[in-house]
């Protein structure tokens, strides 16, 4: 069966065949996915208060 000896050589080429594709199509169906994990504007802007404050310091 295609020059493969034993029946476990087959499963793992298998198997790294499937990984592979079930890869690239979570790839293909996240590729312009925004992260939904995004800083709060009031986070943002007390991390700009601080930063101005620390390189008025310097």
């Amino acid at each position: 069966m295609f020059g493969i000896p034993d029946v476990w050589v087959l499963l793992a080429f298998v198997l790294s065949l499937g990984s592979s594709v079930l890869c690239v199509a979570w790839g293909v169906m996240r590729w312009n996915e925004v992260d939904p994990v995004e800083e709060p504007p009031e986070e943002l802007q007390q991390w700009r208060r601080e930063e101005n404050l620390v390189k008025d310091e310097l």
